[in-house]
């Protein structure tokens, strides 16, 4: 396995543990714990900071001149990174949703 196989496969699995702590996230403010729900978005920001600097590693070596040949597996690592910070930015709605909605219930 070649170095942009590695990092590639890091960022995968950085953000797609992610991306799983801000779908839990999401499910655990439905159900009124919004210190819990928080809580999971921030173990999802540590495993998303893992993959993006994994990813910005990458850019790094790009500008210190060192050609990144980028491949299917690179792009659809690239495609999973945003994915997660797409989930976040909803997880975040829906709990901000979620509280809302628990106020005004009382």
């Amino acid at each position: 396995m070649d170095n942009l196989e590695l990092v590639s496969f890091q960022i995968i699995s950085a953000v797609g543990v992610a991306k799983s702590s801000y779908i839990e996230a999401m499910k655990i403010a439905e159900k009124g714990d919004f210190d819990l729900a928080k809580a999971k978005i921030k173990e999802g920001d540590q495993e998303f900071v893992k993959g993006h600097e994994a990813h910005a590693g990458l850019i790094q070596k790009e500008a210190n001149g060192e050609k990144v040949v980028p491949n299917i597996l690179l792009m659809h690592a690239e495609d999973q990174l945003m994915s997660a910070e797409t989930i976040k930015m909803m997880a975040l709605e829906i709990i901000k949703l979620n509280q809302r909605l628990y106020s005004l219930e009382k």
